[in-house]
C-alpha cells in the first residue's frame, strides 16, 4: 500500500503546486495587462541592439507605422553623432510626442544616448518590456497587419504599441509567451490556458473596448462576441466609417439580438 500512498501524495502535492504557480501567473498577467496606457501620443519606439543596431519606428496617435529605419549609435559602430541628427530629425518630422525603448540587449545604453539628445520639444522617455515582441513579430497576426516588413521591424512596432495601449497589444500574443511566471511547462498545460485565457478575456471586459479603434484580436475576446462576429465589425467600421452609437451594432452582418445584448455593455463609443 506504500508506493499507492506515496504516488497519491505526489500527484496531490503536484496538483495544489500547479494550482498555486498558475494563479501567481494569472495574477502577473493581470498586472500586465491593466497597466495604464500612454493613450493616443505620437510614438517614436527603439528596439535595441549592438552589432545589429536599434530598430527605429515612428507610429502615428492611432499606432500606424510612418517610417522606419535603423542606427548605430553603440559598439562596433560607434556612429553615434549620425544617430544623433536622425533621432532629432525624426521627433521633428512626425512631431514625436514619446519615445518607447524596449528593455532587452544594449536598453540602457540607449536610454542613456536618447536622453542626452537636446529635442525641439517636450519628449518622454519610457522603458517598456519587450517580452514576447519576438513571438508577435513572427506571428500570423503580425505577418496580416504588416506583410511588407521584416520581423524587426514589426517588433519595434509591438514595443512602441504596448507603450500606447498595453492591453491591446498583449492581447496578440500568447499569455504563455509574454513572460509572467516561472516553470510554465511544468504546470498543467490546459489548466494554465484555461486560466490565462480567462484573466485575459476579464481584463478586457473590465476596461471595456473602444468600438472604433479596437483591432479585430481585442475585440474576440469581448462578451458575446467571436472572431468572426469581430471580423464583420471591422469590416463594416472599414466600409461605413465610425459607429455614432451602440445601435448601429445591429447593422453588422451576423450580429442578432442576442450577441447585440450580451456585447453591448462592453463596448464603449469616445466622443
Amino acid at each position: 500500500i506504500k508506493p499507492s500512498m506515496e504516488t497519491e501524495f505526489s500527484a496531490n502535492s503536484k496538483e495544489k503546486a500547479d494550482d498555486e504557480a498558475i494563479k501567481v501567473f494569472a495574477e502577473n498577467l493581470k498586472q500586465l495587462l491593466m497597466a495604464p496606457p500612454l493613450g493616443e501620443k505620437r510614438v517614436l519606439a527603439i528596439d535595441p541592439g549592438y552589432r545589429t543596431g536599434c530598430k527605429v519606428v515612428c507610429l502615428d496617435a492611432q499606432g500606424n507605422l510612418l517610417h522606419n529605419e535603423t542606427i548605430y549609435p553603440h559598439p562596433p559602430q560607434n556612429e553615434r553623432s549620425k544617430a544623433m541628427s536622425k533621432i532629432s530629425h525624426l521627433v521633428e518630422t512626425y512631431q514625436i510626442e514619446a519615445i518607447s525603448i524596449g528593455n532587452g540587449t544594449a536598453s540602457r545604453e540607449t536610454e542613456q544616448f536618447i536622453q542626452s539628445i537636446r529635442f525641439d520639444r517636450k519628449v518622454q522617455v519610457f522603458v517598456v518590456s519587450e517580452n514576447g515582441a519576438s513571438i508577435y513579430s513572427a506571428s500570423p497576426i503580425a505577418r496580416e497587419e504588416f506583410p511588407n516588413y521584416d520581423v524587426t521591424v514589426r517588433g519595434a512596432v509591438s514595443i512602441g504599441r504596448r507603450l500606447m495601449d498595453p492591453l491591446a497589444e498583449l492581447v496578440k500574443i500568447d499569455a504563455k509567451s509574454i513572460g509572467v511566471g516561472q516553470y510554465q511547462h511544468d504546470v498543467d498545460q490546459s489548466k494554465l490556458k484555461r486560466s490565462l485565457d480567462q484573466t485575459v478575456v476579464n481584463s478586457v471586459n473590465l476596461v471595456g473596448v473602444n468600438l472604433n479603434t479596437a483591432s479585430k484580436h481585442l475585440l474576440t475576446y469581448s462578451s458575446g462576441l467571436g472572431p468572426q462576429l469581430a471580423q464583420n465589425i471591422v469590416a463594416y467600421r472599414a466600409e461605413n466609417g465610425a459607429f455614432q452609437n451602440r445601435e448601429t451594432l445591429k447593422k453588422v452582418p451576423r450580429l442578432g439580438s442576442k450577441a447585440y445584448e450580451q456585447c453591448a455593455g462592453f463596448l464603449r463609443i469616445s466622443n
